[in-house]
């Protein structure tokens, strides 16, 4: 099956404006996502400061960052934190969609998490070229 009929994801790079490990992170998770974007998989990425958005992030608690949120519509697929080696970030990405296309069950997400994606699916994002 190709990734390329799944529908689109959302990912969510929870961050903070005075977090230096995410000021590094940022450059993986925008190549990472543009060279799976140009491979033609379906993402919308989204860089949010949990303090500029606090309204958007709500009650999620955020303990690392950065920490990725990955969803698909109001159903959370990952939320937590990962390594910044880009390999580890694109192996995510993929296994999510392909799991979501086959169906697989979804992991038990909190209340906080689900409200969360519910308020980001309404979210245009980047296709993960942009800035």
């Amino acid at each position: 099956m190709e990734l390329r009929s799944a529908p689109a994801l959302h990912v969510a790079c929870l961050c903070a404006a005075w977090c230096r490990l995410c000021d590094a992170y940022a450059s993986v998770l925008k190549s990472v996502t543009g060279v799976l974007v140009l491979e033609g998989l379906p993402l919308r990425v989204h860089w949010i400061d949990i303090e500029d958005d606090a309204d958007l992030v709500g009650d999620l608690d955020v303990e690392t960052f950065p920490t990725i949120v990955i969803a698909a519509g109001p159903q959370v697929l990952f939320a937590g934190a990962v390594t910044p080696q880009p390999e580890t970030l694109r192996r995510l990405l993929k296994t999510k969609l392909s799991a979501l296309q086959e169906g697989a069950p979804h992991p038990i997400a909190s209340s906080e998490a689900l409200a969360f994606a519910a308020r980001l699916a309404e979210l245009p994002g980047s296709d993960g070229l942009g800035g």
